[in-house]
């Protein structure tokens, strides 16, 4: 039986959720920033920032079927969401150490490729730790915290720079936000 918490939903909702925020905070401390970093320290032109983005999400959303079929194979939605949100928090501070725009879309691909792993899983795992009545909730918790975590991480970058934080030292810093998700996904239990 599943322990209920907030309004009837599971522990596992609301640490998915945790993970779901503090990923978002970590890349969009990153993403306020990354066409700032790119254009005026490294010199790329805007053309170059948005093939890299569109090359990124495209990796992505190639990569949440096949994730999803596999872990529907294998019935183990865990471990994806694991290897994902981990290949993520471990790219995402070596935007730190880019000096092109091949760089930058080496490790923005990286950590697509971790987004594209874990979304299916991670989303089935939602839906299998809630009874059907209350998934719209559950949802809509997970997209709340997802949402509050992609507000939070500008705001971070923000009040880091007006304390004159550099644009690498907060890259580097993104890990720690990455690492938090994932001690947060450690204790969610397959259903």
């Amino acid at each position: 039986m599943r322990r209920k918490l907030l309004g009837g939903l599971t522990l596992n909702v609301i640490l998915l959720g945790l993970t779901s925020f503090l990923t978002d905070v970590s890349t969009e401390m990153i993403l306020a920033i990354l066409p700032f970093y790119a254009t005026e320290v490294l010199g790329i032109q805007m053309e170059a920032l948005g093939f890299i983005e569109g090359a990124a999400e495209t990796v992505a959303s190639l990569l949440k079927g096949v994730s999803g079929k596999i872990s529907d194979k294998f019935m183990r939605r865990k471990p994806f969401a694991i290897l994902g949100y981990g290949i993520s928090a471990f790219t995402k501070p070596l935007f730190g150490i880019t000096s092109t725009w091949h760089h930058i879309l080496t490790v923005r691909i990286a950590d697509r490729i971790g987004k594209g792993i874990r979304t299916a899983p991670r989303d089935a795992l939602l839906a299998s730790s809630i009874e059907p009545s209350l998934r719209g909730r559950a949802f809509g918790l997970h997209r709340m915290m997802d949402t509050l975590g992609a507000i939070t991480g500008p705001l971070i970058s923000l009040v880091m720079l007006t304390y004159g934080f550099s644009y690498r030292t907060i890259f580097f810093l993104t890990i720690i936000p990455g690492l938090l998700a994932i001690l947060f996904l450690v204790p969610v239990r397959e259903a």
